[in-house]
């Protein structure tokens, strides 16, 4: 994490005051229960409590570990000198560093991804916005970055609405799935802790009690978590692309706001650069990143080694708040995107009717002619477009095999562009569901 691509609310859970302050949740809550049980005396659970509205000393807990090598033991040392050490001889009762560690670290994502999920409502409140501006704005559709056929503008931002909106649904499902808790003891047997106490502290935190943990929390969760944020952040990266091309010079058909006094170049004054679809594209494979590093955190030595933990100490924290950084610049870029009809239209029409070379290749056939000699009409003909920069209407309708089977009036229907877009509610129903 660096200030750069960074939010406040998104670091703030990462902190560790918000770290800190979690684990003494687990704790006191387990203690509650505890006590609720019969199995330590209350006034020692209501102890705990003394410390709810402690600010946790970092600098006293790090000096602690220096000395014990131990971040939860120093922890605990550290509350006790808050709470008073007999008064806390029952915190972290029957409990091992793991419950904590890992249930704490469940805390943090859901509570991350609780962020991500507003984010990824804005960017899809932008692309419904911008979808239904442009609904009918005609542009050319490209395959291979080649002129294909007409598509319209509302289409493009529809379909990364719809890539958004299943992004969310995988998000809200890794959600569900990462809101997880242990408090089972060593080897995660429950010997020495009633599973009842483990209950207790995942309702009040908001998780489900994990059903088999060992010692750790199953990382395939995590893994599953992981890759759900690379996908999110390749979607991302997918958006960014296309604004990047349809920024080119040769195209500019959308370009990124330029505000006043912003500067595109050092040595080049004229300059007006996509950096900020740039800069999401390189955001993009920093959460991929983590995707390798999480599924190999799957395998564990039997019950629990910590492999992991050095792992997810950095990209627990990394991924999320890259992510909600770029979520936040994509909703940026997309609100105040620049669009040139203008332009779209003379892209389209720069190779002269060729665009429409499937639905002449389709009448043909229709009107008779084997499609492989409709084939061959066409082409001929729109190779003398790409050759010589002939007009591709009017070589159709100078080519006698051509109106053997089509009239005039009947080649010039082939030209309609609003033929490209009558089925544009249809997708937009399906897309939206309005």
């Amino acid at each position: 994490m660096i200030p750069r691509y960074s939010r406040p609310d998104m670091v703030a859970i990462w902190s560790p005051q918000s770290k800190f302050r979690i684990w003494y949740q687990i704790e006191a809550h387990a203690c509650d229960a505890m006590a609720d049980l019969g199995l330590i005396p209350r006034e020692n659970a209501e102890a705990v409590w003394k410390a709810k509205d402690v600010e946790f000393d970092v600098d006293r807990i790090d000096e602690i570990e220096r000395v014990t090598k131990h971040d939860v033991i120093a922890f605990l040392t550290h509350l006790a000198e808050h709470v008073g050490s007999d008064e806390a001889r029952f915190v972290h009762q029957g409990m091992t560093s793991s419950d904590v560690l890992d249930t704490a670290f469940n805390v943090q994502l859901t509570q991350a991804t609780d962020l991500l999920l507003k984010g990824m409502d804005n960017l899809l409140a932008a692309l419904h916005r911008r979808a239904h501006e442009h609904k009918y704005d005609i542009a050319i559709g490209r395959s291979h970055g080649i002129h294909a056929e007409p598509t319209t503008m509302g289409l493009k931002f529809a379909r990364f609405h719809a890539e958004i909106a299943r992004g969310k649904t995988r998000l809200e499902n890794a959600r569900a799935e990462i809101a997880t808790g242990a408090i089972s003891g060593a080897v995660g047997t429950f010997a020495n802790i009633d599973p009842r106490v483990e209950a207790h502290v995942c309702d009040q935190l908001g998780l489900t009690p994990e059903p088999i943990s060992t010692q750790v929390i199953p990382r395939d969760r995590h893994a599953m978590f992981f890759a759900t944020l690379g996908v999110i952040a390749s979607s991302i990266e997918n958006i960014a692309t296309e604004i990047r091309h349809l920024q080119r010079t040769e195209v500019l058909e959308v370009e990124e706001y330029f505000s006043p006094g912003q500067k595109g170049s050092s040595a080049m004054p004229h300059k007006r650069n996509p950096v900020l679809t740039e800069n999401l594209t390189g955001l993009a494979r920093l959460v991929r990143m983590a995707v390798t590093p999480a599924m190999e955190n799957v395998a564990l030595w039997h019950e629990r080694d910590i492999s992991h933990s050095s792992v997810e100490r950095m990209i627990g924290p990394d991924t999320t708040v890259t992510l909600d950084f770029a979520l936040a610049r994509m909703t940026q870029v997309i609100d105040k995107l620049v669009i040139y009809p203008a332009n779209m239209m003379e892209n389209l029409d720069r190779h002269r009717g060729l665009v429409h070379s499937q639905r002449v290749l389709l009448a043909l056939t229709q009107n008779g002619v084997s499609r492989e000699d409709a084939y061959t009409l066409v082409q001929r003909n729109a190779m003398k477009v790409w050759e010589d920069g002939a007009d591709f209407r009017a070589e159709l309708k100078a080519d006698p095999d051509v109106t053997a089977a089509l009239s005039e009036a009947e080649i010039d229907d082939k030209f309609d562009l609003g033929y490209h877009t009558k089925h544009v509610d249809t997708i937009f129903d399906r897309v939206f569901k309005t």
